[in-house]
């Protein structure tokens, strides 16, 4: 999984482990990465989803360690920062470096890693997308998205991210592969007390529906969902 060496990520890799699963770390930092993989029993890979060289890299150790690949979580996603992003005052370049990170990232390892996805029985791949990606939630004006601040590349890339999750999820079907995305609520984590916020809701909270989504008998696919159901497109 990507973004696996801290955060939500770790979360979601602990989550797996503690399930019998072994877990694939891939991290940028490939020394917290590695730590990250020897507390869970797992292995890691350097991982950077921007770089074709980097994803080319990480599908090979897993085809030469396993052969296969049971689980892609795609978890690895950036804020953009709070500067460049708000309507009148917008910086391309920022929206460009989200969307590389939190879209395409996401087709590139789909991408790679489908011929190892292909040879498993039952596989899933799990984007981990946000409640803020929802164009119902963001266009209610009851929602409590209404009165919070608008920047422009985060949502975007994340509602474009459940499509793309809803295109795969009909395109794979016939190789049996569920495909879903998960809103993991706002938790407390590195990535959220970056933009100033301060949370209750544990990384650990934020991963289990992913945790669920990845080791449920029967898996749903083309589904967007969190805690307590499905999160409205």
């Amino acid at each position: 999984m990507t973004g696996a060496n801290r955060g939500i990520g770790a979360a979601i890799a602990q989550g797996l482990a503690e399930r019998g699963m072994t877990v694939i770390v891939g991290a940028r930092d490939a020394a917290s990465g590695e730590q990250t993989a020897q507390r869970l029993g797992g292995r890691a890979v350097p991982l950077d989803v921007t770089d074709d060289g980097s994803v080319r890299d990480a599908v090979a150790h897993v085809e030469q360690w396993y052969g296969r690949l049971d689980v892609l979580v795609n978890n690895a996603g950036i804020s953009g920062g709070g500067v460049g992003q708000l309507a009148g005052d917008v910086d391309l370049a920022v929206m460009r470096t989200v969307f590389d990170t939190n879209l395409f990232g996401v087709v590139r390892l789909t991408e790679a890693f489908l011929p190892l996805l292909r040879r498993a029985d039952d596989a899933r791949v799990i984007n981990v997308s946000s409640g803020t990606g929802s164009l119902t939630w963001q266009s209610d004006p009851g929602h409590a998205f209404a009165s919070t601040g608008v920047a422009l590349a985060y949502p975007a890339s994340k509602a474009a991210l459940n499509m793309l999750t809803v295109l795969y999820a009909k395109a794979l079907a016939a190789d049996g592969i569920a495909v879903n995305a998960v809103a993991p609520g706002a938790t407390a984590t590195d990535f959220t007390a970056a933009l100033g916020l301060s949370l209750e809701r544990t990384a650990e909270q934020g991963a289990a529906i992913a945790v669920h989504l990845a080791t449920v008998p029967d898996s749903p696919t083309g589904a967007f969902l969190q805690d307590d159901g499905p999160v409205p497109w």
